[in-house]
């Protein structure tokens, strides 16, 4: 009797307890079937919780534009729901961007030599113009999806933003994030590696 008595109090104390944790790990399921590495990768850079991807993407944003949504949430200071509820009512980035005081600075990466497409025309704004008229600038929503992409997979990937914007002029940022990513187990290799091996191998024979 007095066993029974315990068992029943300690299912009593702990039966709240083992439904959150029942709980929990529902959501944390739920979260792994709507998240791929893509999106884990942007949720760790902008240091925001997985579910909040999830959240955004099943509101039909598209996978390249999750991280311009949480890149104007960081430097606006607000909630990335509030962001995506401008896009949802038909706002573009630069919209989104204005509304909230941020300027075309924050969107550049600084870069060497002249970029080309598809990143041109968003440097061309930066290098016709002295930094006192940045201001003037507008930018597509290609342009600020563009330049996000480039500072997220160059800074989270430590990757220099040239392979960056050399890779772009054939693969979407989803195949790029996948060649960065497994750079280190005979992922992507520029032009310019390449020719740093051929090198080397002349050298070996010499």
């Amino acid at each position: 009797m007095r066993n029974f008595c315990t068992l029943a109090l300690l299912s009593i104390v702990l039966g709240p307890a083992l439904a959150v944790e029942r709980a929990s790990a529902q959501t944390a399921v739920n979260v792994s079937a709507h998240i791929g590495s893509f999106h884990l990768a942007v949720a760790n850079y902008y240091h925001v919780p997985e579910r909040e991807v999830v959240v955004i993407k099943k509101q039909r944003i598209p996978d390249e534009e999750i991280p311009v949504a949480l890149f104007i949430a960081q430097r606006a200071v607000v909630s990335s729901a509030t962001v995506v509820n401008f896009r949802l009512r038909g706002e573009s980035w630069w919209d989104i961007s204005v509304r909230f005081g941020l300027t075309p600075d924050v969107y550049y990466v600084p870069v060497a030599g002249n970029p080309g497409p598809p990143y041109g025309r968003a440097y061309g704004h930066y290098k016709k113009k002295s930094r006192d008229q940045w201001k003037t600038i507008v930018l597509t929503d290609a342009d600020i999806v563009n330049l996000v992409h480039l500072r997220f997979l160059s800074e989270h990937y430590r990757v220099a933003p040239e392979r960056i914007i050399e890779m772009r002029r054939e693969r979407d940022f989803v195949a790029i994030h996948a060649s960065v990513k497994g750079r280190d187990k005979g992922g992507y290799r520029s032009e310019t590696d390449h020719g740093r091996d051929k090198g080397k191998g002349k050298q070996a024979h010499r």
